[in-house]
């Protein structure tokens, strides 16, 4: 399997974070799609079937992260 730059795994990170923010804020249907299109990359940059899934495996990916980093336990 192909595996993302770390660097771009961060940015997709940091994107998926302020959307979902901004989309509990604002809801439009603009910022959806933008939130879906951010899901849709991490998955297939990591692999995986669903956000959760992705976020913990992107996460895993960065520099400095440690076996036994959880990133199911960050609020």
């Amino acid at each position: 399997m192909l595996m993302a730059h770390p660097a771009v795994l961060g940015n997709l990170i940091e994107q998926y974070k302020a959307l979902r923010i901004l989309h509990a804020e604002q809801g439009s249907s603009e910022v959806r799609q933008r939130m879906d299109d951010v899901v849709y990359t991490l998955c297939v940059s990591t692999g995986t079937r669903d956000i959760d899934a992705a976020l913990v495996a992107a996460r895993h990916q960065l520099p400095g992260a440690r076996p036994e980093d959880d990133s199911l336990l960050t609020p």
